[in-house]
């Protein structure tokens, strides 16, 4: 893994979260591989990302749980992107930014001034910071993943 890559995993990966002490979070990278099977079936495998070379997939699995006594509503997961990576930005449940947290929206809605006064769609390497809000009231104990993949520049 680049050395950007590895010292924000290193670093984000023991942030507590800012605006809810209760809630728990830890982060796990993997790289992905793809192989064929003696059928000639690809199979997809997750290998612990102590490396991943340009081009290779990470796959980002963030775990969450409620460690305090009372339920933690409308709890934002928010996370800055691997430095390094360009992220698979499908699941429309994610929210995005490309000013580091100040202004969120789904990636499609996302446009960026030119220095020639126009604008053009953001791309997933604009993307400074990663955000999914949790649905439902998350009760004491209760716990939690989410999973996304990004490409390693």
């Amino acid at each position: 893994m680049n050395q950007a890559l590895l010292a924000l995993a290193g670093l984000a990966a023991t942030q507590p979260a800012l605006a809810q002490p209760a809630m728990r979070l830890d982060r796990q990278i993997f790289v992905e591989k793809v192989t064929t099977d003696i059928n000639g079936r690809s199979r997809r495998l997750l290998a612990m990302a102590d490396r991943a070379a340009p081009g290779e997939t990470v796959v980002v699995i963030l775990n969450w749980r409620n460690q305090g006594t009372r339920p933690v509503r409308g709890f934002a997961l928010t996370r800055a992107m691997l430095g390094g990576a360009s992220p698979d930005l499908t699941d429309p449940a994610v929210q995005v930014s490309i000013d580091g947290g100040s202004h969120w929206s789904r990636f499609d809605q996302l446009w960026l001034p030119t220095p020639l006064g126009g604008v053009r769609r953001a791309v997933a390497d604009d993307v400074t910071h990663i955000r999914w809000l949790l649905p439902d009231t998350a009760a004491p104990g209760q716990a939690g993943r989410l999973s996304y993949r990004a490409t390693v520049r």
